[in-house]
């Protein structure tokens, strides 16, 4: 063979090669998305919403499979596959029903901010129906439309479920369900659809808004965080330590839970007291009703037991909003689950959820919440002062006259010097002012006179 051929074939040989070979954009991407799902997947939330979406999808699949008969070799008789076809079709009802009972907390108090639109009530609003926060032409009515639609969406979703779970199989109206269906996947749909391409989903520029908000940077709020390494007060097994507190998050744990998340500014204390509520109780409502429409025993039995697991497992709505009040505040980790303080936070709430509520509450009276970042604990008498200040979130922008924004603090008392400057007052700063015209007003007339 030639020199040439044997140099025109490694030519050849090593174009073939270099085309297999992935490009380094597409490495980068690849771990890029492996990053994203990590990170992803470490939050507590998406965990969940990643089962509902495996428990929706095997559920779905089975049903469509059954109905168009493609699992009639391995359900051979009508009564096999009517069982596999009426437990799945329950198990999606009642996911699809949970999540429309998880949501319509919000929706309620979010039609309600709607209807009082005042200046905080319009932030809020902007910043979850508004694309980038900023105003929108006509968005009261557009918000309206959208939650109108929203508040459908869950109220034909809960006829189908109770279609479903009243009657069975024989009994159960075809148009009803027919009828609920359609329009809780209409108005599902319709939604989505009005959010994307309504102006709510548009940019626009008007420049500075008189409505809108001055916009500020985490960092410029938070500038200074005085209690560096903040402890949780007491220990969890300390639950003796407030008779009062103990009692509270033993009996009225629900109502205790919502206040404490709305004072440290997560959000309305209702409509966590009613999606704690609906997270522990709903599901073993609808699989227990489920159960009671099935047949065979055993499916009765799968169907209680998994009700019993996933309001269980409700209780880690608690501990999801733990973690949420450690990162925020910088609260010392635990990390005694296997290094993972998430996981930690969890399992406190899943094992001893009354522990974890009597500490969280604990923790914040004995760093009391001011909403001017400014004061003292008031249970004594003295007055030196310390704050903890939440962290600043990255990339993110808050608004200063919300109501449950980031800038409340935890203020304690500790046996140091004062460690914060107060402002000065507008009385103080007046008299100043006027004592500086005296001055030069006495100062011009001195030179007049000479």
């Amino acid at each position: 063979m030639s020199i040439s051929r044997r140099i025109l074939l490694r030519g050849a040989d090593s174009k073939i090669v270099s085309e297999n070979l992935p490009s380094p954009s597409f490495k980068f991407q690849k771990i890029k998305f492996i990053g994203f799902c990590k990170e992803w997947i470490k939050d507590p939330l998406n965990i969940a919403l990643l089962f509902w979406t495996i428990g929706v999808t095997v559920s779905g699949s089975v049903v469509f499979l059954v109905m168009t008969g493609m699992l009639n070799n391995l359900l051979p008789t009508k009564s096999q596959r009517e069982i596999w076809f009426e437990v799945n079709n329950q198990i999606l009802t009642a996911l699809f029903t949970l999540m429309c009972l998880y949501h319509h907390p919000k929706r309620i108090h979010h039609m309600i901010l709607l209807c009082r639109w005042k200046p905080g009530d319009v932030l809020i609003l902007r910043e979850i129906y508004c694309k980038n926060g900023t105003y929108k032409p006509h968005e009261r009515k557009h918000m309206t439309v959208l939650l109108v639609l929203l508040h459908m969406n869950c109220f034909a979703q809960y006829a189908l479920s109770v279609l479903n779970l009243s009657h069975k199989k024989p009994q159960r109206s075809v148009f009803g369900v027919s009828i609920c269906l359609t329009v809780a996947l209409l108005t599902a749909a319709a939604a989505s659809l009005y959010a994307i391409f309504s102006p709510l989903g548009k940019e626009y520029d008007h420049g500075d808004d008189e409505e809108s908000p001055n916009r500020i940077k985490d960092g410029d709020l938070f500038v200074s965080r005085i209690v560096d390494k903040p402890q949780w007060r007491g220990g969890l097994f300390h639950f003796l330590d407030d008779v009062r507190t103990a009692c509270l998050s033993l009996f009225c744990s629900f109502c205790l839970f919502g206040w404490n998340m709305e004072r440290l500014g997560f959000g309305n204390m209702y409509v966590h007291a009613a999606t704690f509520v609906i997270f522990c109780t709903a599901p073993l409502c609808l699989f227990g009703l489920a159960a009671n429409i099935v047949e065979p025993l055993y499916a009765k039995v799968a169907l209680s037991l998994i009700g019993i697991l996933v309001s269980v497992f409700g209780l880690f709505y608690g501990g999801y909003w733990r973690i949420q009040m450690r990162k925020r505040f910088d609260i010392t980790k635990n990390e005694s689950c296997w290094g993972k303080p998430n996981a930690g936070d969890c399992a406190q709430w899943l094992f001893c959820c009354c522990c974890s509520l009597a500490q969280e509450v604990r923790t914040a009276d004995y760093y009391e919440l001011m909403e001017d970042n400014l004061g003292k604990n008031r249970t004594n008498g003295r007055d030196k002062i310390e704050i903890l200040s939440p962290l600043p979130r990255e990339g993110g922008t808050v608004h200063e006259d919300r109501s449950n924004l980031d800038s409340n603090r935890f203020l304690d008392e500790t046996d140091g010097v004062n460690q914060l400057l107060k402002p000065p007052t507008p009385s103080s700063m007046q008299r100043d002012d006027f004592a500086l015209k005296m001055t030069k007003n006495l100062a011009g007339e001195r030179s007049l006179s000479l």
